[in-house]
């Protein structure tokens, strides 16, 4: 399955080594630095895993937690916390290097005792953990645990889930193992062009802009050219052959999938 993430931190560079460590597996993981904005992901398209930091630009990660945990778009959502302190892990590995040494600054001078530090560190974990968080990471830790735990979670939390499938037609998306069926007949898609299908399936009958496309499937953080919607959308109709029929052209605007009869099921 392909699991979306979403990565809320003040300093997101300051986890660099495990969302490489994430990407690296074939997850997607948009960063964010704002609690405003993973409310506006959560209820604009959603994700699979939220990564949340200690400190947030307009929030602490701990009310974000405390807050999600109470509204209905997270749940049941996976959550880790990130937290920023090197220290050992509880299986004795040793620590990496430190975060900050990883952008060429001298680390801090301890503020306090190594005893006080302690303290605080379990303060800040077990806070997390109080709030609702399914684990809590510190970034000292070597990232090939960091990214078993992570894997454990989501073990846990998607293993007793139902496959959800979406049909139209011919056509047939299962959102739980990310394939497709067309006829019955298994169609390869990359990752992008099964993203972009996915949302001409959950907007059915409606408009959608290139801006919009690349918002949903490329992220904020794309650059490029809108025109690389109409590449994928070009691949993504050979690939469906006669049901890519569904699939219209809106000139001077973007694409609309319009179902055969409103045959949308999920």
């Amino acid at each position: 399955m392909r699991v979306n993430a979403v990565h809320a931190s003040r300093e997101p560079n300051r986890a660099a080594l495990v969302v490489e460590a994430l990407q690296g597996a074939g997850v997607s993981v948009t960063a964010v630095q704002r609690a405003k904005e993973v409310q506006a992901l959560l209820a604009h398209r959603g994700c699979d895993l939220l990564l949340v930091g200690q400190k947030l630009i307009d929030e602490d990660g701990v009310e974000l937690v405390k807050a999600l945990r109470l509204k209905g778009l997270g749940k049941q959502l996976p959550i880790i916390a990130l937290v920023e302190h090197a220290e050992p892990s509880p299986a004795g590995a040793a620590p990496v290097q430190h975060a900050y040494a990883l952008f060429g600054r001298a680390s801090p001078a301890p503020a306090a005792p190594a005893a006080s530090a302690s303290k605080d560190r379990g303060s800040a974990r077990l806070a997390f953990f109080q709030a609702g968080a399914d684990e809590c990471l510190s970034l000292g830790w070597d990232a090939a645990e960091c990214l078993a735990r992570i894997k454990a979670v989501l073990r846990r939390t998607q293993s007793s889930a139902p496959e959800e499938i979406i049909k139209m037609g011919e056509i047939e998306l299962n959102l739980t193992s990310y394939t497709l069926l067309v006829s019955g007949k298994r169609v390869p898609l990359t990752s992008k062009e099964l993203d972009l299908l996915f949302v001409f399936l959950s907007s059915a009958n409606r408009v959608l802009s290139r801006p919009y496309l690349i918002e949903r499937v490329w992220g904020y953080n794309y650059f490029g050219s809108p025109r690389t919607v109409d590449v994928h959308v070009r691949r993504l109709r050979e690939k469906l052959g006669a049901a890519a029929r569904h699939i219209t052209t809106i000139p001077c605007v973007g694409y609309k999938l319009v179902p055969p009869g409103g045959d949308l099921r999920r």
